[in-house]
């Protein structure tokens, strides 16, 4: 049983909090202009945009969840990949 007005409210909280980690990030960037916090916010960006596409195509599209399923691991994990590399970024 799949509990929706929980997976709506988990996904806003996810868009809120990776929407802020992001801004800050770049803002950190923008101060600095270190290409390690560019690839620090450009990755939790992506992160963040794979959440909100998950969400629009599960909710609003009506399409199979496992392409929702699909198109956020694959953006969470291009995210991730990006983070690494800004930790090992100068």
């Amino acid at each position: 049983m799949t509990h929706p007005f929980l997976i709506v409210g988990l996904k806003t909280a996810t868009l809120f909090l990776g929407g802020m980690i992001t801004f800050y990030a770049f803002r950190a960037y923008r101060r600095t202009r270190s290409p390690a916090l560019r690839a620090l916010a450009i990755g939790f960006g992506v992160v963040t945009l794979g959440s909100l596409l998950a969400g629009a195509i599960d909710q609003v599209l009506m399409v199979d969840r496992e392409l929702a399923l699909i198109v956020e691991s694959g953006l969470t994990a291009v995210g991730f990949a990006v983070i690494l590399y800004s930790l090992y970024a100068e």
